[in-house]
């Protein structure tokens, strides 16, 4: 049985992308998430290798973050940027030894490739494979994750960075890959198209003792908004600079040039931002995007917005970096409903003390 007929069999209403949107009790996905363990089909995010000398030279040039300097299976997030230091994309690239892994948002495989091999020049080494078409991904979420991890892979999470490590998951050969969290941990494992059906059954299995489910990508995005974590065409889009979006974590300030680095180094160096991300609470539900008013005066935007399996509606947005205070409140969209400040995209200390309210 392959693995659509594998979701299908377990009741998911699968999106036309092939990607389970749910598997009939989303209440149950998201609770699971928020108190054991999900397992996500992400195979629609992009994920491919570089090879040869330059495999991560011509990243580093192109990014936000330092990808030069990794150990052996360390990963790191990177952002490619504009001229103007605008995001374009967010990746996440790990050492695998004599080639590097890049992962990418979901649908960005292919422009991202494309950015990559403009960068390649007559000097370069460096060769793009694409894994998209050969493998599937998988995601796992929560707070027992590590785990059900450890039950294939007693090593997986022992270092204080975010890591690459091969293991056998029944008898598929998978590389899983430690990510920024959610909630709890969060781990994708890459595994070949014709074991990934069997490799989505042992995870299942060897999970149920510690409460894992299947759930899908409607859950993801609450989750996502819950933890205020920004996403490609919403947050991450060149509306906005990294800082702004709180991924101080994913800039270098020492490393070499890159696209973008002057801009983004004299907001850093000048302690000023325009605008930061914040995540609100709604008291009805608001379509994103959506302008967001304060006092009559339009001071942000709605850019994601769910109403949650727990009934919660909440939403990622940005403000004028003034009034980016916990509880400060404004009115969203036509509705005028109001959006009330959960927390704020990360911002160095200094700078959220000079703010002038």
């Amino acid at each position: 049985m392959n693995l659509h007929d594998l979701h299908q069999q377990a009741g998911a209403s699968v999106a036309p992308d092939g990607i389970p949107l749910q598997f009939g009790d989303q209440q149950a996905e998201y609770e699971a998430a928020l108190q054991a363990a999900v397992l996500m089909d992400r195979s629609h995010e992009g994920r491919f290798e570089t090879v040869g000398r330059d495999r991560f030279e011509v990243i580093n040039r192109i990014s936000t973050n330092d990808v030069i300097h990794m150990a052996a299976g360390e990963g790191r997030p990177t952002i490619l940027t504009s001229v103007t230091g605008r995001i374009i994309d967010r990746l996440m690239v790990y050492n695998r030894g004599e080639l590097a892994l890049v992962t990418t948002e979901p649908g960005r495989s292919q422009a991202v490739r494309d950015s990559l091999q403009r960068q390649i020049f007559f000097n370069d080494e460096m060769r793009i494979i694409d894994l998209g078409g050969s493998t599937k991904q998988f995601a796992l979420h929560g707070p027992s994750v590590q785990a059900i991890l450890q039950t294939f892979s007693p090593d997986a999470g022992k270092h204080e960075y975010l890591e690459a490590v091969n293991a056998t998951i029944g008898d598929g050969e998978v590389i899983l890959l430690q990510r920024k969290a959610f909630v709890g941990d969060h781990w994708i494992v890459i595994v070949p198209n014709e074991q990934a059906a069997a490799v989505w059954q042992a995870l299942l299995e060897a999970g149920a003792v510690h409460g894992l489910q299947a759930a899908g990508s409607l859950v993801y995005n609450a989750l996502r908004i819950r933890a205020g974590r920004p996403a490609a065409g919403r947050e991450l889009s060149q509306d906005y600079i990294p800082l702004e979006a709180g991924l101080w974590d994913e800039v270098s300030f020492k490393k070499g040039c890159y696209t973008g680095q002057e801009i983004i180094a004299r907001m850093e160096s000048r302690n000023r931002l325009a605008k930061i991300m914040v995540t609100l609470s709604l008291e009805q539900m608001v379509n994103a995007p959506a302008p967001l008013y304060r006092d009559g005066r339009e001071v942000g935007t709605l850019t994601s917005s769910v109403v949650s399996p727990a009934g919660e509606i909440l939403g990622v947005g940005f403000v004028k970096f003034n009034h980016a205070e916990i509880g400060q409140t404004f009115t969203a969209g036509h509705q005028n409903a109001t959006a009330r400040i959960l927390t704020y995209a990360g911002a160095p200390a200094p700078m959220i003390e000079d703010r002038q309210i």
